[in-house]
């Protein structure tokens, strides 16, 4: 069994968990897209169809939830959003823009922001399948993006917009309650634990823990997966 990143324990399963998860998944557009906005030449909508154009990637890896819960040897299918981002993203690129952050937004108007360079990784994908099935509700559906090696709250569910940026876009900042209290930070990449902006990650575990079993039980009124 690998050894898990700092402060991290391995859980059973895999958990809906977040602050605002206490609601009921989104409802899932009858002809969902991904729409593309941001310092690009024009606004466009890719369709999920269209995706099938690109190479199907499978990765197995673990998610890392910030609080310190690790599911592990999750099987993910999709395609590579760096694939996504070169078929889709570049073209709608003048030559003088130079892009460093990427936002992320989902149907339910949660939000990430990610450098370029983390969300060009090579395991970072968009993914519509999860352990041998579609998406459920729950985890994100119909698709969603998928950073293991950055905590989970980049890894944004049911996602709807790509928004372009040549500069750090800080309305998009809001990460809910958690996020409004306690400054994310800017990469959050698990294996250097980078929970916060400003404080050591290893100071920020003792606050975070007892947060995991009122926060999985607040979920557990919204789940889809009974």
């Amino acid at each position: 069994m690998l050894p898990l990143p700092p402060g991290q324990r391995r859980v059973e399963g895999f958990p809906r968990f977040g602050t605002h998860l206490h609601r009921p998944p989104p409802a899932v557009p009858d002809a969902p897209v991904i729409a593309i906005s941001g310092v690009v030449r024009k606004p466009s909508e890719v369709r999920l169809p269209k995706l099938a154009t690109l190479p199907r990637r499978e990765i197995v890896a673990d998610f890392h939830c910030v609080s310190g819960w690790t599911a592990t040897d999750l099987r993910w299918e999709g395609v590579r959003f760096a694939d996504f981002f070169r078929a889709f993203v570049e073209p709608a690129l003048d030559a003088e823009v130079c892009v460093s952050h990427l936002a992320f937004v989902g149907l339910d108007g949660i939000s990430s922001v990610v450098e370029l360079q983390d969300a060009l990784a090579d395991d970072v994908l968009l993914a519509d399948r999860v352990n041998g099935r579609p998406l459920g509700g729950d985890h994100g559906a119909p698709i969603r993006l998928v950073s293991p090696a950055q905590y989970s709250y980049m890894s944004i569910k049911h996602l709807c917009l790509v928004e372009v940026c040549s500069t750090l876009p800080a309305h998009r900042l809001d990460r809910g309650i958690i996020g409004r209290l306690i400054e994310g930070h800017p990469r959050a990449r698990v294996w250097h634990e980078e929970r916060h902006g400003r404080i050591p990650g290893r100071l920020i575990r003792p606050f975070y823990r007892p947060l995991i079993r009122p926060i999985r039980a607040l979920c557990a009124k919204g789940t889809q997966d009974r």
